[in-house]
């Protein structure tokens, strides 16, 4: 395998479905079955995801009459709420698993202990990081960058909800838009890509992780990233 430990980053949305809001088991469990695969092959898989199909910090708390710490609080509790379904699902194919929330919650996840987190993944358990930094004002992306640091993984990938990388404007709205196969950090940085925030952008960069940006929908794909094939977009 050209990674052997890596982070996976799932949007919120990526859970909706064909629904407007909350989860739908459908891709949980194709997300959860794309994980088993990987793990199968004896790789060591993190995950963080989003809590997008439930709140939206900044744009919910506005809308709500929400300060933003507040707002981002919920979402932080959004994602707690998803990874619990991807870790039921896990679980009924048999992988191993363990949620790790960084606000204490002990009835329902393990606080985030970073040695223990390595621990987990050195036996083969996937590891799932909840509530985001735990604190206000980062985004999901930034969390899943910092725990990409923390456990040393060799490469962080991004599972895009409909697009197949980075490209150099929405392809859903621009048919011009093009593809990006192989991009610098500070390509993300100076243009503006709205691929991930620049603080998640920088993070990596400090510490050399690259990222793969890909559709999280192709079969395979983790797999296929792996075994290191050029599939969506590579960013270092």
């Amino acid at each position: 395998m050209k990674y052997k430990r890596i982070l996976l980053k799932i949007s919120g949305e990526a859970l909706l479905g064909t629904q407007q809001f909350g989860i739908d088991q459908e891709p949980v469990k194709m997300i959860a079955a794309e994980i088993k695969k990987a793990r199968d092959l004896g790789a060591e898989i993190a995950v963080v995801v989003g809590g997008g199909n439930i709140f939206r910090g900044m744009k919910n708390s506005a809308k709500l009459g929400m300060d933003q710490a507040s707002g981002d609080y919920v979402g932080m509790l959004a994602t707690v709420m998803n990874a619990i379904a991807l870790q039921s699902a896990l679980n009924q194919m048999e992988v191993p698993c363990r949620v790790q929330s960084a606000i204490t919650m002990n009835q329902i996840a393990e606080p985030y202990i970073r040695h223990r987190a390595i621990r987990h993944l050195e036996k083969g358990r996937v590891v799932i990081f909840a509530a985001g930094t735990g604190n206000p004002f980062f985004t999901t992306d930034t969390a899943a960058a910092l725990r990409a640091s923390e456990i040393n993984a060799e490469a962080m990938l991004m599972a895009k909800n409909g697009v197949d990388g980075v490209y150099t404007d929405d392809p859903n709205i621009n048919p011009q838009a093009e593809k990006l196969i192989n991009i610098t950090y500070n390509d993300i940085i100076k243009n503006g890509l709205k691929v991930m925030d620049t603080a998640a952008c920088a993070l990596c960069k400090q510490n050399n992780i690259p990222i793969v940006v890909f559709d999280f929908e192709a079969e395979d794909g983790i797999i296929n990233i792996l075994n290191g094939e050029n599939i969506g977009t590579r960013i270092e």
